[in-house]
This record gives C-alpha cells, sequence and structure tokens, in this order.
C-alpha cells in the first residue's frame, strides 16, 4: 500500500524558514521520482508544481521555488523540501506526490507565511 505522509509545517513569519519532510513507503522508494506541489488558498482546484526530485539525485524547482527552496531526499524513504526567505505568497497546503503508473498524493501539511 502506497503511502505519503507530509509533516513540518506551521506559522512561520515572513523571511522565516520551515523544512518539511515526506516519509513515503509501500514502493521502491529510489526507482521514482519524488515530487513537491502545494495549493493556494483560493485556489482549490489548483495544485502548482514546487519542486521535483529524481532516484539519480537530478532536481528541478519551479521559478517560485529557485533560490530559495531546496528539495533533498535520504536513504530511508523521506523526501525533504528546505525553505528559506518565505513570502506571505508561499502560504499553501503542501503535497507530496509520486507517480507510479498511477499517482499518489499525502494527505498535506499547511505553511502560512504571515506576521
Amino acid at each position: 500500500q502506497v503511502q505519503l505522509v507530509e509533516s513540518g509545517g506551521g506559522l512561520v513569519q515572513p523571511g522565516g524558514s520551515l523544512k518539511l519532510s515526506c516519509a513515503a513507503s509501500g514502493f521502491t522508494f529510489e526507482d521514482y521520482a519524488l515530487s513537491w506541489y502545494r495549493q493556494a488558498p483560493g485556489k482549490e482546484r489548483e495544485r502548482e508544481f514546487v519542486a521535483r526530485i529524481i532516484f539519480t539525485g537530478l532536481t528541478d524547482y519551479a521559478d517560485s521555488a529557485k533560490g530559495r527552496f531546496t528539495i533533498s531526499r535520504d536513504n530511508a524513504g523521506t523526501v525533504y523540501l528546505e525553505m528559506k526567505s518565505l513570502k506571505p505568497e508561499d502560504t499553501a497546503v503542501y503535497y507530496c506526490r509520486v507517480d507510479l503508473g498511477r499517482t499518489y498524493w499525502g494527505q498535506g501539511t499547511q505553511v502560512t507565511v504571515s506576521s
């Protein structure tokens, strides 16, 4: 059974940092790309790509994330999203995603950037 469990969200002031985690299980973790997406308030039908990491360690970022966010993975089934210099527009529910022929999503973790 494929499971993706996100954690690490919270309330942070503009300019602050957070590190999100996604614990993956139920598939061969090292064989697949994992991605982070986010869904902003008022955009319930739109999940925006944030970052992706493939099994070789290569990464890809949305323009909004470049230079501020870093995606990484360990060998134990967890993918991370380290976010710095956070802005109010980064406020969203952040989701982990994997495509295994069908797409799986985690339950999401809320990130709120506000003073």
